[in-house]
């Protein structure tokens, strides 16, 4: 879909529709983002976006980490997690990966409470199970600061492949 409007043009709905995916699951990112219109340009609004995560309390950031699937085992996916995954090759992994996997996910969970996430963007299953067993060892706080970053870099990677499809 193509914006044929400026940024501050769009009703709320058609706001949601374009950006409310930006964060897993969490469409409340982009609905309090469109309360901050005006939007100088596609960059404001991203820098208000991503403040907004940002700020969010621990609470609403575990909420927001345990909204992401497991990776490669997980069979319930957004759209953009489809893509993504697909794209990392995750949908094409060994039996072999797959029992990986899934040990590794319900290791990490147990451990950390919420699921393992990475932005796989220009990634392979290869680099992926690497930073897996690479971070499961790490501990609690650390693991929180690296998968919170991580769902930054995911919202930064799908904002501008958003705004760049959308040549806005």
């Amino acid at each position: 879909m193509k914006i044929n409007k400026d940024l501050n043009d769009l009703t709320e709905s058609e706001f949601i529709s374009i950006f409310g995916c930006i964060f897993e699951k969490s469409k409340w990112i982009a609905v309090q983002t469109f309360k901050q219109k005006p939007f100088k340009d596609s960059q404001d609004l991203m820098n208000k976006m991503l403040n907004i995560y940002e700020s969010c309390s621990i609470n609403k950031i575990t909420k927001i980490l345990n909204s992401h699937p497991k990776l490669a085992i997980e069979k319930k996916l957004t759209s953009l997690s489809l893509k993504e995954q697909k794209e990392a090759k995750l949908d094409q992994c060994s039996d072999e990966e797959i029992l990986e996997f899934e040990k590794l996910n319900l290791d990490y969970e147990k451990k950390f409470m919420f699921p393992f996430i990475i932005a796989v963007k220009g990634k392979n299953k290869k680099d992926i199970l690497e930073n897996f067993r690479f971070r499961i060892k790490n501990d609690y706080e650390k693991e929180f600061q690296e998968a919170k970053k991580q769902v930054m870099n995911i919202a930064l990677f799908r904002l501008n492949e958003v705004l760049k499809i959308k040549k806005i």
